[in-house]
């Protein structure tokens, strides 16, 4: 027995009870001893945490900030093309948000503190653009973003608003204004391509949503049509701008997870919104939505409300779960692990939950094949499931576990960490790494496809702790480098990648059949 004089008088205790006997006797106590156990495993098991993070991972890199400073130049004239779901959310990213939608925001903060939309949207900088030109087949959808880009002042409904931007009734009209300087362009999938050729061959920079093509031949000349005009092009995967990537990619570029062979990743989403059920205007009818110019280069199809609304849930105008969120995952690992494009491709799937008249699968499973990097790249995907299982590369002697946060754990049979993990300074039961970004927030958002992406670190990351709209961060990132002369981290290279990866799964699946890539021909070509 011993002496412990730390209470204000000797007292008496057993001189060699451990902490796993402390642990156990705690947890025999009723209620208080449980909790004091729980409350003491915590505890350890986060100091352990911390001691392995020193043991084995340092990472410290943050993320690049691309350009330069938005306000040393003039004013840069947008036109924006499509102003639906997506087209909004660029608007806002740029500055220009509904006044509707600033007064909806600061109401939603007053019922849910958790909700800071409004907040977020006010801290962004003020990027020195104005909105010049807008374009959408459906007028009410138009009328709107005329509003939305004369609300120079940030303001509600009661607000002061600017002049209204210029509404062209084409596309090719607005590209082709001497007083557009670059396009935004967020139409359906079927549209991409086309939209971002002309305006490069009109001299316009582009911001253009993911997928970057509908179809294969349409990528290469897109690629041609940048290329020589020599804009400012990006790709819209916001996913560029997440922080817990870059500590991923030093992660990688550090060999901390040893040989990787296995990447999972995946899409699970179990809601209308989610599978591409979106609502449908009642005000809308033929008399206010130009028909033939949304069918544009898709078969002809009589009038359907259903078909604008949903287009993503039919081939004639979408690119399925490939172009809608397979490319998001991909493109993740590949700024991560730069795998480019996969030697081959095979895929299944199909409709087996939504029974409404859709051609798209709402199930899916991709495996794309990197052979001489010995690395298999596994996709799968269901509308029907809100079960998450994130992004996860699997190394010989760490596997790495992406959201918006990341950690790694060491494996068992590990031989980098084989030596730590006999003499205990690794249990391979506790991760070595765990980023979490100030995360709180996150639950402020309302809908299950929000929250879906939210996790995976698409609505929001953080910059010095500050929570910010992803979107935001990568509008700037185009802005700021058509100001520098410079590419952005999603240029055209990168998208050659996303979009050749996403047509050979497309490919694969509609054919079924395995698909490869020749890096001679530059062709993908089918077994």
């Amino acid at each position: 027995m011993t002496k412990d004089k730390t209470r204000g008088k000797d007292s008496i205790r057993p001189k060699n009870i451990g902490r796993r006997d402390l642990i156990k006797g705690l947890a025999t106590v009723p209620f208080m001893g449980a909790f004091a156990a729980a409350w003491f495993r915590k505890n350890s098991v986060e100091q352990q945490l911390k001691n392995n993070l020193l043991e084995v991972v340092n990472l410290t890199a943050e993320p690049i900030e691309l350009g330069i400073a938005t306000g040393s130049s003039k004013p840069l004239r947008l036109g924006v093309i499509g102003y639906g779901l997506r087209g909004r959310h660029l608007l806002r990213a740029t500055g220009f948000a509904e006044p509707k939608w600033i007064d909806d925001a600061k109401a939603a903060n007053k019922t849910n503190r958790l909700d800071t939309s409004y907040e977020d949207f006010m801290n962004q900088e003020n990027l020195n653009v104005v909105i010049n030109g807008v374009c959408d087949v459906f007028d009410i959808h138009a009328e709107e973003a005329l509003v939305t880009g004369s609300n120079v002042n940030r303001e509600g409904t009661k607000g002061k608003m600017g002049p209204l931007p210029r509404r062209y009734r084409t596309y090719k009209e607005l590209i082709a204004s001497p007083d557009i300087d670059a396009v935004i362009i967020a139409t359906p999938d079927h549209w991409h391509a086309t939209m971002a050729i002309e305006a490069a061959r009109m001299g316009k920079h582009v911001y253009v949503e993911k997928p970057m093509t509908w179809t294969v031949p349409e990528t290469c000349e897109l690629v041609k049509a940048v290329k020589e005009s020599n804009i400012i092009f990006q790709l819209g995967h916001q996913g560029r701008q997440t922080e817990s990537y870059t500590k991923a990619r030093e992660a990688i570029q550090k060999n901390i997870l040893g040989k990787i062979t296995l990447v999972e990743v995946c899409t699970n989403r179990n809601d209308p919104n989610g599978a591409w059920v979106y609502d449908i205007n009642p005000k809308a009818g033929p008399q206010n939505i130009d028909w033939k110019q949304f069918l544009g280069p898709a078969p002809y199809h009589d009038f359907s409300l259903e078909r604008f609304f949903r287009w993503r849930c039919w081939w004639d105008y979408s690119t399925g779960l490939n172009g809608d969120l397979l490319t998001h995952e991909y493109d993740a690992i590949n700024q991560i692990m730069g795998i480019g494009i996969p030697d081959a491709a095979v895929a299944s799937g199909g409709i087996y939950f939504f029974k409404d008249g859709r051609t798209v699968p709402d199930v899916q499973h991709v495996v794309l094949e990197y052979a001489k990097r010995e690395l298999t790249l596994l996709y799968s995907a269901s509308l029907a499931s809100d079960r998450q299982r994130g992004k996860v590369i699997m190394g010989h002697d760490a596997h790495m576990e992406l959201s918006d946060r990341l950690i790694i754990t060491v494996d068992p049979q590990s031989t980098a960490y084989k030596e730590k993990i006999e003499n205990g300074t690794i249990d391979p039961q506790i991760p070595v790494y765990s980023f979490t970004p100030g995360k709180k927030g996150v639950d402020g958002v309302a809908t299950a496809t929000e929250q879906y992406f939210a996790s995976r670190g698409l609505l929001y990351t953080y910059r010095k702790g500050v929570r910010v709209d992803t979107t935001y961060l990568h509008m700037r990132e185009w802005i700021n480098c058509i100001r520098a002369g410079i590419q952005p981290s999603c240029n055209i290279d990168q998208g050659f990648e996303e979009a050749i990866t996403a047509h050979m799964a497309t490919i694969a699946l509609r054919e079924g059949r395995k698909v490869y890539w020749d890096r001679e021909k530059k062709e993908i070509v089918t077994s």
